[in-house]
């Protein structure tokens, strides 16, 4: 049992990566110089494979705290839709309310600057907002410097406090990509980093059926599940509510992080799992001039 207020725990090492990045590189040198390039370079490439496995791995936490599932046993898992708002937005909410269903968005800064009113309708009905960047820049969030980062992650958090008058307190990385410099913005602004344990590639595939019977494998009590909106190939409402209709006849509901909290002073966890958590109401919350 822990305290409700601390749903997944920080690394006890968050930089161990550094010096063992380090020490690795001092190894490959030392085979280089005795040994040539023959066995330097290869040792050189298989240094780099676990820092790689950090940065394309989504629940890695290598480089910052990241949240994959949430406690309890109740059949009840987290909806996540990343990539809004967009043109199935509406249609999204709509399916949500049928279903009496809750999730959160996580919302790109430029996208939400050109329809506002969608992210404003999207917490009226009571549901979630995450940061998904400012400008979600797929190809290369992996690789963004310390500046480049930080600007993604704040502008965001100006955008949706002056569309929204709250920042979020949730993030998902572009693509679920991480790298060494993202732990320090969502540290300045108490944000903390989510994956997910169940997704059935919708982003990608069309074929609802496919997409449903992929996250059905990964269903559990707590699973937080990723699906999109706006894909190119007009599905994702489909899919949406396919999997709306699965999850009510397996009996799961649905719920968000901050009903775990309200719930009592205690819930079960994995405490591998846990980091504080912010309070629900009186942080980061900014004014319209902030957003620059």
């Amino acid at each position: 049992m822990i305290a409700a207020m601390s749903l997944h725990r920080p690394p006890r090492y968050p930089h161990a990566w550094i010096p063992c990045l380090l020490l690795s590189q001092l190894a490959v040198a030392v085979v280089w110089w005795r040994l040539g390039w023959a066995w330097g370079l290869p040792a050189m490439l298989l240094s780099h494979l676990p820092f790689l496995w950090g940065t394309l791995k989504p629940d890695s936490r290598m480089f910052s705290p990241v949240l994959r599932r949430l406690p309890g046993a109740e059949q009840r898992v987290w909806l996540t839709i990343d990539d809004g708002p967009s043109d199935d937005t509406a249609a999204v909410l709509d399916l949500l309310d049928r279903h009496r269903a809750r999730a959160t968005f996580f919302v790109v800064g430029e996208r939400a600057q050109q329809r506002p009113e969608l992210v404003r309708e999207i917490v009226r009905r009571g549901h979630g907002i995450g940061n998904h960047s400012q400008g979600h820049p797929q190809a290369w969030f992996w690789a963004l410097g310390p500046h480049r980062m930080r600007e993604q992650v704040a502008a965001n958090q100006a955008t949706l406090a002056a569309i929204t008058g709250t920042a979020p307190r949730w993030f998902r990385a572009v693509v679920g990509m991480a790298n060494p410099f993202v732990a320090a913005p969502l540290r300045e602004h108490g944000l903390a980093r989510v994956a997910w344990s169940a997704r059935g590639f919708d982003a990608l595939a069309s074929d609802p059926q496919t997409v449903v019977a992929r996250i059905e494998r990964d269903l559990a009590p707590g699973a937080i599940v990723l699906l999109h909106e706006g894909a190119k190939h007009g599905r994702n409402v489909d899919t949406l509510a396919l999997l709306l209709q699965r999850l009510d006849a397996l009996g799961y509901g649905t719920l968000l992080p901050e009903e775990i909290e309200a719930a009592g002073p205690t819930v079960d966890a994995q405490p591998q799992h846990a980091i504080p958590l912010a309070p629900l109401a009186g942080r980061g919350t900014a004014s319209r001039s902030d957003a620059g």
